[in-house]
This record gives structure tokens, C-alpha cells and sequence, in this order.
């Protein structure tokens, strides 16, 4: 990641894990997957910032400038004729991502505009291509929406995990070209 990445997301995490974060906010790796998720939406999403802070929050104006800086990052780097995504993931303390965060925080920019990506996912290149995403949702219970098996579930979400920065360029393609 380039050093002006790295600063803001450095500086955006220090506001979210902060007293001064609103309690509904998204933590960063939840906001770059959002701010991903809206970057492939073809349409404007008005509403965004009360998903990524919480309803009728008054964020301060530096934190609102760098959510916008890091979403021109991600739209740069997909709209790049070479794509590039560099997702927020957590690492494990064995070392691989964990997407999980990431992931729901994309499928919370989906829900703004359901109908465009129901018609998208309905799709034949968009159900591929949307898998890795969705297979890190699990239900309330813990259980895989895709029913995964429990000794599966591991490998399954690493494999998913690495194919992100692959498939989301080609979303965000094939999402533009709607």
C-alpha cells in the first residue's frame, strides 16, 4: 500500500477505535468493504454515511474528508487500466486475511441498492462472481449461508479471502457497463 493509503487508513482507524467515534460506526475493515461496495454500485447512495457512522451523526469534517479520500482511492484503483483493489483485511496470527469484516461491510453498500444488485447477482457472471464475498456470511448462529461443513469453513474463507482483489475489479467492470 502507498504511503497516502496507508496515512489515512491509519488516521481513520485511530478516529473509529476512539471515544469519539460514534458507537454505530463501522470499524475500518467494515468501512473499506462499504466504501468498495458503493464504489461498484453504478448508482449515487445517498444515505451512505449513516450506514458508515450511524443515523444523524455529526462526524467531524476531517473524518468525512478522508472516508471520501480513501473511496476516490478505491475508485482509482478500479477504474485503473491495470484494476487494483487493496482491501483492509485483519490478519490472523498465523498469517492469512480475514475477510470477513471486509465482506459484510460490502454486503451493508449492497443493501443500500438491492435492486440493482439482485439483478446483478441474478446474473450468470454475477453469481461468480460474487461468491467470495458471500461466502463469509454466516447467520446470527454462526452458521454458513452456504453450508459450508464446519471442518470446510477454514480453508473455504482463505481461499475466498485471496480471490476478493481478483473479483471485485471485474464487479466493478461489469457493474459499469450496466
Amino acid at each position: 500500500m502507498s504511503r497516502a493509503i496507508t496515512d489515512i487508513l491509519t488516521e481513520l482507524d485511530t478516529y473509529l477505535r476512539s471515544n469519539d467515534s460514534p458507537p454505530d460506526s463501522l470499524g475500518l475493515s467494515d468501512l473499506d468493504g462499504f466504501l468498495t461496495g458503493l464504489v461498484c454500485t453504478p448508482t449515487p447512495v445517498a444515505n451512505w454515511a449513516d450506514v458508515a457512522f450511524g443515523a444523524g451523526v455529526r462526524v467531524p469534517k476531517r473524518i468525512m474528508e478522508l472516508t471520501t479520500q480513501r473511496m476516490d482511492q478505491i475508485a482509482a484503483g478500479l477504474a485503473a487500466a491495470t484494476p487494483v483493489l487493496e482491501p483492509v483485511f485483519w490478519q490472523a496470527p498465523e498469517g492469512h486475511a480475514i475477510a470477513m469484516d471486509w465482506c459484510e461491510g460490502f454486503m451493508e453498500a449492497v443493501k443500500l441498492d438491492v435492486a440493482t444488485w439482485d439483478t446483478f447477482g441474478q446474473s450468470a457472471i454475477g453469481s461468480k462472481l460474487m461468491v467470495p464475498i458471500l461466502v463469509h456470511m454466516f447467520d446470527d448462529d454462526g452458521n454458513s449461508m452456504f453450508d459450508i461443513a464446519e471442518e470446510d469453513i477454514d480453508q473455504t474463507l482463505e481461499v475466498a479471502a485471496e480471490a476478493v482483489p481478483r473479483v471485485v475489479p471485474l464487479i466493478y467492470r461489469e457493474m459499469r457497463q450496466r
